[in-house]
């Protein structure tokens, strides 16, 4: 007689799937169910972005862990606790549908009143851009609002932040990679113009990336920084590039 767990005789007691398995079962259950929705690849950006965007928080405020969107599931994982006793200053998270050179949708910073729980989403404003470096490699930041945020809503550039929040952001930033031996530079911040071409740019990126919406890209304005290039040229720099960097067939 089959012992629990056992079907047809088929799985042996006690054996546990290997963490890939696992991930090809949970997907499957998901899809049989139609009721998976990814954050990043699902999620709306919003009519108002780039200015007024829908984000998706990994992290709350106040926390030493450091959570983070599992591209494969679109669930929220525990990725490391941090060194020390540094904690993070504000909710952070991400931008759904924009796509930056690291292969991961565009990172925002929101500055609220309260913490908020992972995997939840809200309606921020962009007021900024933080360019840093992280190991070699361009890791920009959008510092932005909660929208719905009363302390906050009011506020539409970084220059009317007072100083000591904008320290405070770049040195838990510096201060975090430091104590895990890594190297990072933080650069002086961008006006909210310079944010929402960032985002308007890892948007376009996303478009042509996933091969979603090839003959609107036309009709979207690039931003001031990008007139240099055509849009055929921007097409096929990014499709080459998403061929190369994430290994996709179109």
């Amino acid at each position: 007689m089959p012992m629990a767990g056992e079907a047809d005789g088929n799985i042996q007691t006690g054996s546990r799937a290997p963490p890939a398995a696992l991930n090809e079962r949970i997907l499957s259950s998901m899809s049989q169910k139609h009721v998976a929705a990814h954050p990043w690849h699902d999620l709306e950006i919003g009519p108002g972005a780039p200015e007024i965007f829908n984000c998706v928080v990994e992290i709350p405020r106040g926390s030493k862990v450091k959570y983070e969107l599992d591209k494969s599931t679109g669930l929220i994982k525990v990725d490391r606790v941090l060194y020390s006793s540094v904690v993070y200053p504000h909710n952070y998270g991400f931008i759904p549908r924009t796509l930056c050179e690291d292969s991961d949708p565009m990172d925002v910073l929101i500055l609220m009143q309260e913490q908020v729980v992972p995997g939840c989403f809200l309606r921020a404003r962009a007021i900024g851009l933080m360019p840093m470096i992280d190991q070699g490699e361009k890791d920009d930041k959008i510092i932005a609002v909660c929208a719905e945020d009363p302390e906050f809503r009011h506020y539409k550039d970084i220059k009317e932040l007072p100083p000591h929040r904008l320290q405070e952001i770049r040195r838990f930033f510096e201060d975090y990679k430091k104590n895990e031996n890594k190297e990072v530079t933080v650069n002086e911040f961008l006006p909210a113009k310079d944010a929402m071409d960032a985002i308007k740019y890892s948007m376009i990126t996303n478009l042509l990336q996933y091969n979603e919406l090839h003959s609107e890209v036309q009709s979207i304005k690039l931003p001031d920084n990008l007139n240099h290039l055509n849009t055929q040229m921007f097409r096929n720099h990014y499709h080459r590039a998403s061929q190369e960097t994430l290994g996709l067939q179109h």
